[in-house]
């Protein structure tokens, strides 16, 4: 059957029906804010690479969830950069660490804001890899799963409210949910970066975390972007494994992905606007080319069309202002 497509034009006339009609909403509520935290006191630097995003020392803390509380922003995910690295990145998983005092902070100041932390090796490495390495420099896959599981422990002791595991090494998320419920904590859920791909679009943020492999890449554990299947499988798994929330990873160039992961499996779904998206977005900007706003929620609204639940973005600022304005 044809419907006329001029009743589409009468009700877009109106931008009261456009509302009433529209198919997908945004909503602060969708966003997690990425914060970069780093040793040090009054500490507050801007990323080059990324305009707008900081490093920032663990007493600036307090104010950035003020004000994404008052935004409507429900969380955050912190990144850490340790004092010092090692081979084994042993600052992922240090009572004092980087993260796990920032955690305590955040809880100290608002214990009901939600605090999601990023488990992973290689902000900690001094080879920038998300593992433990070989003598051949190969990532041993399951000597890293014992460190991804003693980290994310760490964290839930220190109080997150929920782990995310990036590292993309087999087994991760079972190795991370036995720990953690054989410590205490099954109420602690994972969110699985579960279709993370080798991309060049995280460039950025290796600026922000200072995490760029020290020698080759990290094609051997992240996916390969000319693959689709296997993005189906390593969420499969992940959810087997017990992942209360998968992610798809990077987001503008993975829509497909996006869409295939939440009509297959119909799970929690979390998308990362990256560090490189965002970077060319703020580039153009600055030089007139585009119009920030309209293309920073025309690109959220579209992770949420595309199957997202969650967004990670370092938009969410901007955006919930924009949203707020109408």
């Amino acid at each position: 059957m044809e419907f006329p497509t001029y009743r589409m034009r009468r009700l877009r006339r109106s931008e009261t029906l456009r509302a009433m009609v529209r198919e997908t909403t945004l909503d602060a509520a969708d966003f997690i804010y990425p914060l970069f935290v780093v040793p040090g006191e009054g500490i507050r630097v801007e990323v080059t690479s990324m305009p707008g995003v900081f490093n920032i020392s663990v007493d600036q803390l307090a104010g950035e969830i003020d004000e994404l509380k008052a935004l409507g922003v429900p969380a955050v995910i912190l990144f850490g950069i340790p004092e010092s690295k090692d081979e084994a990145g042993s600052g992922a998983y240090a009572e004092d660490g980087i993260v796990q005092r920032a955690i305590r902070a955040i809880k100290e100041h608002d214990p009901e804001f939600m605090v999601v932390t990023d488990v992973c090796m290689c902000e900690y490495t001094s080879h920038g890899h998300c593992g433990a390495l070989d003598e051949h420099g190969c990532v041993l896959n399951d000597v890293t799963l014992e460190l991804l599981a003693q980290t994310a422990v760490s964290h839930a002791e220190a109080g997150a409210d929920m782990v995310a595991p990036s590292d993309m090494m087999d087994g991760r998320v079972a190795a991370i949910r036995t720990a953690l419920d054989a410590e205490g904590y099954a109420d602690v859920p994972i969110m699985a970066y579960s279709a993370k791909y080798a991309s060049a679009y995280y460039g950025p943020f290796r600026d922000a975390a200072d995490s760029a492999p020290a020698f080759g890449d990290r094609r051997a554990y992240q996916m390969d972007p000319a693959n689709s299947d296997e993005a189906i499988r390593e969420v499969s798994l992940d959810i087997l494994e017990g992942a209360d929330i998968v992610m798809v990873k990077p987001g503008l160039a993975y829509m497909d992905i996006l869409r295939r992961v939440k009509d297959e499996f119909g799970y929690p779904t979390a998308v990362y606007n990256v560090s490189g998206e965002y970077a060319m977005v703020k580039a153009a900007a600055e030089r007139g080319w585009i119009d920030e706003q309209r293309v920073v929620l025309e690109t959220l609204t579209a992770f949420k069309r595309a199957g997202a639940d969650l967004i990670i973005t370092y938009h969410a600022k901007d955006a919930a202002r924009w949203l707020a304005e109408g």
